[in-house]
């Protein structure tokens, strides 16, 4: 239904003519009667409906927010979840990719990984600070570019740290880094695998080769 007023001004003051008339209707009915009550009651009402239909009839009605802003971009969750491979052109140039054309909202994780001597002594001061250390970096990379990123150190296990960053960050998608086969740990326990198979959520899997990357080689042919 079509509202008739364009404002809340129009509608506060079309409040206090409807007071108005009543009390007009009072005065009149104390003073001459029902009659003349009934008299003052429709001038003024027909007086009131004349002012509000020649002030709305014409008017164009207020475009919707998105209208004149621009449609809102669909928003999108991505949890991204990395730790040595974290600062990987590869892995970076595939949350961009996945990122684009959302208003995303980037959480990265990056799971506190630990030798098992160390875990088993509660050593874990290193890993933590390592794994923030790659975490700032990554997401400064992803804050340049005008991504909404925020990241957190994650459970040791990186199936625990995916569990525990879904309780609070309802994701639309999951993209996991690894290095290549071969000298993957993840890869050798399966922890993709694992993850597509426990957690209802489209999971992207995107290799890093650092060493290519870090090669001469490489960077000439990204130059070229």
């Amino acid at each position: 239904m079509r509202n008739p007023f364009r404002s809340e001004a129009d509608a506060f003051r079309f409040t206090l003519l409807a007071v108005g008339l009543g009390l007009a209707v009072a005065v009149a009915g104390i003073l001459g009667g029902g009659w003349v009550a009934l008299g003052v009651f429709l001038a003024l009402g027909l007086g009131i409906a004349v002012g509000v239909y020649m002030k709305t009839e014409g008017a164009e009605p207020e475009p919707a927010i998105w209208e004149r802003g621009g449609r809102p971009r669909e928003k999108r969750h991505i949890l991204v979840i990395a730790n040595e491979t974290m600062a990987g052109r590869a892995l970076e140039q595939e949350i961009l990719y996945r990122a684009r054309g959302y208003d995303a909202e980037v959480l990265v994780v990056a799971p506190a990984l630990n030798t098992p001597l160390r875990t088993l002594t509660s050593d874990v001061d290193g890993a933590m600070r390592d794994a923030r250390e790659r975490l700032n970096q990554s997401l400064g990379v992803l804050l340049a570019a005008g991504i909404d990123a925020r990241g957190e150190i994650g459970d040791g296990n990186p199936l625990q740290a995916i569990e525990d960053a879904l309780r609070t960050f309802g994701a639309d998608e999951i993209i996991m880094s690894t290095h290549p086969p071969g000298r993957s740990n993840w890869l050798e326990r399966d922890v993709v695998a694992k993850a597509r198979e426990r957690f209802p959520i489209e999971i992207t899997h995107v290799i890093v080769d650092l060493e290519r990357e870090a090669s001469p080689l490489a960077a000439a042919d990204e130059r070229s």
